[in-house]
């Protein structure tokens, strides 16, 4: 049996279909064959450049590698690279230490309270208490305590007191002094420390703070003048020292700089008042710099083992080798002659009596500003004490100023005091 012949609007139908779907086909066909042909000339393109671009993306990455692994090496200055055990510290707060028992020892000495018959500031602490402001701005001793103390004065080094050198880097001026002084000693030497170890670190305070005393020595005036602000500055002598022989392993360079340079402009400052002393942190910050050419070197981590410290507490062991630790000679050679040479012309000047300050009559303004509570002149005062029951009366023989004071029963030393105050 035949099949029913379709009629002819379903015939016509399916011809349009079919044309349609032809022409659909051959479009897709005539897509895929342009695409083949792209790829296969992309290809032969690729094929050509590879090499010049395996090249290039070689040499990139290299470029990458290297850039990063001194990035890496690179660290922000003030901060260690390796965290060592506490004890490294130990130089530094051995020096701290020492400094407050002798301020302390100081205070005693001084007793405002007995010595100045109760005209002293912060009067609760008694025997501890401190001169007033207008005598001492750094709220502190007399003049006449820090001279027992070992306070450099002409008339005392006339008089062969060696002892004085190696006593006056201990003595502060005042409570302000010594915090101020102490806060930065131990910013700058826990991390001298901790970076180059507690040996150099130790070396180079001493050092610089000796040859800063020696300074103030061929410098001195007749008035009292302590040196413990030497030893801040050649610790700061050092760091500047380790920041510019290691310029290319830091990273915030400008800023350290900048750190250094305010502390030290802010402690000169501090020096141009009563018994500080700027000649001394002169000397010791070229001598800090000098002897840190010599004993500091590139710190260079290598990671050897961990090593527990405490509880829940572990530190990472720093192996330096001798070839690094006597890198560049040259510079530690020239820099330990010319310390050298300076601290043995300066030693020689002090035990030969030589005073500068009669040769550069501009170089007390260094020390010192002119003010109406003090006097910058190498003058000795002089005074006329007339003394009744109950009254003391005190004149100057150099401007005519006098004071009358509630009692007389004082020492020869805290006569002075007052005479220098009385002449300013």
């Amino acid at each position: 049996m035949l099949p029913a012949k379709p009629n002819c609007h379903n015939e016509v139908s399916f011809k349009r279909f079919l044309s349609v779907r032809t022409h659909k086909t051959k479009k897709i066909t005539q897509s895929c064959c342009r695409r083949k042909m792209e790829e296969k000339e992309d290809d032969t393109k690729i094929s050509i450049a590879d090499p010049i671009q395996d090249h290039q993306e070689t040499t990139f990455s290299f470029d990458f590698r290297t850039e990063f692994l001194q990035d890496e090496n690179k660290t922000p200055f003030f901060k260690p690279r390796s965290r060592r055990r506490r004890r490294d510290t130990c130089v530094i707060f051995a020096f701290v230490i020492i400094h407050l028992v002798v301020f302390l020892i100081t205070m005693a000495v001084n007793d405002c309270g007995y010595n100045s018959h109760g005209d002293c500031a912060f009067k609760a602490l008694g025997r501890m208490s401190f001169q007033p402001l207008l005598e001492n701005p750094f709220l502190g001793p007399s003049a006449s305590a820090l001279d027992k103390m070992g306070a450099i004065r002409k008339t005392l080094l006339a008089e062969h007191q060696t002892w004085r050198l190696f006593m006056c880097p201990l003595l502060h001026a005042g409570v302000f002094h010594f915090m101020i002084n102490l806060l930065c000693i131990i910013f700058l030497g826990i991390y001298l420390e901790k970076e180059f170890g507690s040996i150099r670190t130790g070396i180079i305070y001493m050092l610089s703070a000796f040859s800063g005393t020696l300074v103030t020595a061929i410098f001195v005036r007749d008035s009292p003048a302590v040196c413990s602000s030497g030893a801040l500055f050649g610790l700061l002598g050092a760091t500047v020292s380790a920041l510019t022989r290691n310029w290319k392993f830091y990273t915030n360079k400008v800023a350290a700089l900048l750190t250094l340079f305010f502390v030290a402009g802010f402690n000169l400052m501090l020096g141009l008042l009563p018994y500080m002393d700027n000649y001394s942190s002169i000397g010791s910050m070229i001598s800090g710099f000098l002897l840190g050419l010599v004993l500091f070197y590139t710190p260079q981590l290598r990671q050897v083992a961990q090593n527990k410290i405490g509880l829940c507490e572990y530190g990472v062991k720093s192996s330096f080798n001798w070839k690094q630790k006597l890198d560049r000679p040259v510079l530690r050679s020239a820099s330990l002659i010319l310390f050298s040479l300076l601290f043995v012309g300066l030693l020689v000047a002090v035990l030969l009596g030589i005073n500068i300050s009669h040769y550069c009559r501009w170089c007390r303004y260094t020390d010192c500003i002119p003010y109406k509570r003090w006097s910058c002149n190498d003058l000795t005062s002089s005074c006329e004490t007339m003394g009744g029951d109950k009254e003391l009366t005190l004149t100057c023989m150099g401007n005519g100023n006098f004071r009358v004071f509630p009692f007389t029963n004082i020492s020869q030393e805290r006569t002075q005091d007052l005479c220098t105050l009385i002449c300013s």
